[in-house]
């Protein structure tokens, strides 16, 4: 099945780096996407003959896939890259989508199940299972069609697990990477999963000649999974990296000096009230950011320090995820009657406590980064989390940081952030009470050094730092 030409590097992910719509007179336009893969490729430069293949994930997507007519999408669409994009069975995507990555691997990975309850695993999700597998197989032959003898495969996360192993058997000869963007479960809560999915996850990853993680931490609960799983000293070749994945500087500081960013920091000025100190989170609605606690750490702040009433406001971004899943619309509500209720509570006509934004707007989120006087970052579990690295990054004055002890991005920044229990309510209370009331020189100084770590790994030295590895 080995093809005599084809692209030398190759990406596969979920979501790829463009996305279509159709307009009322059937016209198709697109939309670049961004984000540390999207930078990271483009790094490789046009010389590099490279390929990303991806799914559809809209009608838009199913019609460009179709107009193509098994050709790769236009290069002006898609900034220059070569994309093959797969029209998945929408049942298949759906079930192994929402049904396996998102409701099954995400929850193991992020623990957070309600045991007495959940999981349950029945013929229900063993059919999803065989969808599961079908999207990943999807994914392994078109990679095996579009890569040149020998080329280096970079595949991307949990939903792509099983494709190392499957690409493998189709295409031995390639150099095959997979990449992590999750935390990855340790052993106890991994082994939920029902013991041949456990091995078969496993095993899938395994296929690779290199499996990377985004922190140390997460590397060793993945070995350690293979040991309690498949026993000790698995003779599978693979080697384990770790890159963690930094912000984008130059980006970011040229993006927050914008007119529209200008623009949405005068409106948040005007709405925050003059004089007043703010608190900033800018967050996906997804159930392990932590959103509510965050919200009842800062109602446990104006409780315990009411001198902070009336000087402090919340600005709290919270924009919808996966809203395809009930168990995500109900979160969202429940976002917003906390705040609302922390509005009622202490809110007065000169004063709102909680400024809740849940419609996407990223000037607005830039902004935001710009005015923070403490940044709160608070999730259960996070494999990384790139806004603890992107507000100090693109803060004006210099910004503290609350940081949960469960972010991946802990490793990096725990020496100049404050740091939290996500749990602790009444803890993390007392460390925006603390972040509020740093010196200046204290607060700025933080900020510099937490700047400085945050770039350390820029998406395109992480993307080139793991194609090198791979290629040996």
């Amino acid at each position: 099945m080995a093809s005599t030409q084809g692209a030398e590097v190759l990406v596969a992910s979920n979501r790829g780096p463009v996305s279509y719509t159709v307009g009322p007179d059937g016209a198709l336009s697109s939309r670049r996407g961004g984000g540390g893969l999207v930078s990271g490729l483009s790094a490789i430069g046009p010389d590099t003959d490279a390929v990303w293949v991806c799914a559809a994930l809209g009608d838009g997507d199913r019609e460009a896939v179709r107009r193509a007519d098994g050709a790769l999408l236009p290069a002006e669409d898609t900034g220059g890259q070569r994309v093959r994009m797969l029209d998945i069975d929408a049942q298949v995507y759906a079930d192994a989508y929402n049904g396996i990555a998102n409701s099954a691997l995400w929850f193991v990975h992020h623990m957070m199940y309600q045991t007495p309850l959940e999981p349950v695993f029945d013929a229900d999700f063993r059919r999803q299972w065989d969808a599961y597998r079908a999207y990943n197989q999807a994914f392994a032959e078109a990679l095996a069609e579009e890569a040149a003898p020998g080329a280096a495969v970079l595949i991307q996360d949990y939903h792509l697990a099983l494709a190392p192993r499957m690409l493998r058997k189709l295409r031995p000869d390639l150099r095959i990477g997979h990449f992590s963007h999750t935390p990855w479960a340790p052993p106890d809560y991994f082994r939920l999963l029902p013991d041949d999915i456990a091995a078969e996850l496993l095993t899938g990853i395994l296929g690779a000649d290199r499996a990377a993680f985004l922190t140390r931490r997460w590397a060793d609960a993945f070995t350690d999974c293979c040991h309690a799983v498949l026993g000790p000293g698995i003779p599978s070749g693979t080697e384990i990296g770790v890159h963690g994945l930094g912000a984008d500087a130059d980006f970011l500081r040229e993006r927050a000096h914008r007119a529209d960013v200008d623009e949405r920091m005068a409106l948040l000025r005007e709405e925050i009230g003059e004089g007043r100190r703010t608190i900033v989170r800018v967050d996906r609605t997804e159930l392990s950011k932590n959103i509510v606690r965050g919200l009842l750490a800062y109602r446990r702040l104006l409780e315990d320090h009411p001198e902070w009433r009336e000087r402090v406001v919340h600005v709290a971004f919270a924009y919808p995820s996966r809203q395809d899943l009930a168990l995500y619309r109900s979160y969202m509500e429940e976002v917003r009657r906390v705040a609302e209720e922390i509005n009622s509570e202490y809110g007065t006509p000169g004063w709102t406590p909680v400024l809740l934004h849940l419609d996407d707007d990223f000037a607005r989120s830039l902004a935001a980064y710009r005015l923070a006087d403490v940044a709160l970052v608070n999730p259960i579990r996070d494999g990384m989390n790139l806004v603890a690295k992107e507000v100090p990054v693109v803060s004006d004055e210099g910004v503290a940081l609350v940081l949960s002890r469960e972010a991946g991005a802990y490793e990096e920044l725990a020496e100049h952030a404050i740091t939290v229990n996500p749990y602790d309510i009444v803890g993390t209370a007392e460390a925006l009470h603390e972040a509020l009331t740093l010196p200046e020189t204290d607060r700025s100084e933080r900020s510099k050094h937490l700047a400085t770590a945050a770039t350390a790994l820029p998406p395109t030295k992480w993307f080139l730092d793991q194609l090198d590895a791979l290629r040996g």
